[in-house]
């Protein structure tokens, strides 16, 4: 059963990659303005004072104008760094990145160790897509659902995705992890 769910959740991800990559500069220009606004008003909603988000590849939604905002607004950004082991250090975001070990931007600057995201607000993670119960489908790594999973006490987590990647139903196994909600272009979708 399990190989199963991985050959659907393997055949998903290309579908998403794909329709990802066929986007036009405008739909994303305009994608990552709406990501920023509505990340933004979540963030106030909250009331959150320091957050954790991933930094995005060239796929991904792009989160850096929210970055840019909640770093002049005063917030705390926490941003990954992969490690071997399969969980996450946190560094301080101030903007400065590097290549890391899978070709994946990440920040410079004092490892916080994986812990370090216990003290936020808000949790914002990337996500290949999710489902209308809240389950997330990452990108097969597995570093956010061993972060979330690790976490005595986790605040709300949001998913960044494109409208058409909340979906009625995503393949899932028992190490993935829900989202208390969503942020589209479109929309914030709370579970």
């Amino acid at each position: 059963m399990s190989g199963d769910i991985s050959h659907q959740k393997r055949a998903l991800r290309a579908e998403l990659r794909e329709r990802r990559r066929n986007m036009t500069s405008s739909e994303r220009t305009g994608a990552t303005a709406k990501f920023a606004e509505h990340l933004a008003a979540l963030t106030r909603r909250l009331n959150a004072r320091s957050v954790a988000a991933y930094l995005p590849t060239t796929d991904e939604p792009n989160v850096r104008g929210f970055l840019a905002w909640a770093e002049k607004e005063g917030i705390r950004v926490l941003t990954p760094v992969s490690r071997d082991d399969g969980l996450l250090d946190w560094v301080v975001s101030t903007g400065d990145e590097t290549e890391g070990q899978f070709g994946w931007p990440e920040p410079v600057g004092e490892l916080l160790g994986p812990i370090a995201i216990n003290d936020v607000d808000l949790i914002i993670v990337p996500a290949a897509s999710v489902d209308r119960t809240g389950m997330r489908m990452g990108w097969g790594r597995g570093y956010f659902d061993r972060t979330l999973g690790s976490m005595e006490k986790c605040p709300p987590v949001y998913a960044v995705i494109f409208d058409s990647e909340l979906v009625d139903s995503v393949p899932s196994e028992v190490h993935d992890k829900r989202v208390n909600g969503v942020v589209t272009p479109n929309a914030i979708v709370t579970f």
